[in-house]
C-alpha cells in the first residue's frame, strides 16, 4: 500500500519534524524541495549554483524550476511506494502541475495535512 502526503504550514509549523517522523514510520521519503536545492548547492551542481543566486538574494525560486526538481524526485525508485512532499506546492501554479503530474501517473495524493501556526 503507498502512502502520498503532503504537509502544507508555515515556518516553524514542524513540517520538516512532522515529515521526518512520518518517513520513519511508513518507510517512504520525505521530499523537501528546500532540502534538495540546499543539498545541490553544496554539491555545486548547475542547479545548485542557480539555486544559490535566488536564496542569497532573498527569492524563491521559479514555479518551472521547482517542477520540474519535483517531477525529477517523483519517478526515483525510492517514491514508487509513496513519500512526503514537504515545501511543495507553494503557489497555485505549482499545486496545478502537481495535479496533471499525479494525474498523468495515476497516482492520487492520499492526504493533504495542514500544519496552522500562531503569529505570536
Amino acid at each position: 500500500m503507498s502512502t502520498r502526503l503532503v504537509l502544507f504550514g508555515g515556518p516553524g509549523s514542524g513540517k520538516g519534524t512532522q515529515g521526518a517522523f512520518l518517513s520513519e514510520r511508513y518507510g517512504i521519503p520525505q521530499v523537501s524541495t528546500g532540502e534538495i536545492l540546499r543539498d545541490e548547492g553544496r554539491r555545486k551542481t548547475d542547479l545548485g549554483i542557480v539555486a544559490e543566486g535566488y536564496m542569497s538574494a532573498g527569492e524563491l525560486m521559479p514555479d518551472d524550476i521547482i517542477i520540474r526538481l519535483t517531477r525529477d524526485r517523483l519517478s526515483q525508485p525510492d517514491a514508487s511506494q509513496g513519500y512526503i512532499l514537504d515545501g511543495f506546492p507553494r503557489s497555485v501554479t505549482q499545486a496545478e502541475a502537481l495535479d496533471r503530474m499525479l494525474a498523468e501517473i495515476d497516482q492520487p495524493l492520499d492526504r493533504v495535512i495542514y500544519l496552522p501556526v500562531s503569529p505570536e
